[in-house]
């Protein structure tokens, strides 16, 4: 059972990682990200970095995994309002 958990739970992360790179995409697309906060995404790129330090660090490959791409996503998206605010 624990096994089963374990692996829901590597899918749910990186499903659940995968959820900003439709905004990253509509900011890209339209140019603009004047209503996206940037203080947020400052805060999940943090957290981000530091999450997937943390599991190097510990060598937990589905952690690693899941925070690269989340980190990846909220850097795209955080770049973006840069770009286009």
């Amino acid at each position: 059972m624990v096994d089963i958990l374990a692996h829901l739970a590597s899918i749910a992360g990186i499903a659940m990682s995968l959820a900003n790179y439709p905004q990253a995409y509509k900011i890209y697309k339209t140019k603009s990200a004047k209503d996206i906060s940037l203080l947020t995404y400052i805060i999940l790129v943090s957290a981000g970095v530091i999450w997937f330090l943390y599991s190097i660090s510990i060598r937990n490959f589905p952690i690693i995994i899941t925070y690269s791409f989340g980190t990846l996503s909220s850097f795209l998206v955080l770049v973006g309002i840069f770009k286009y605010r």
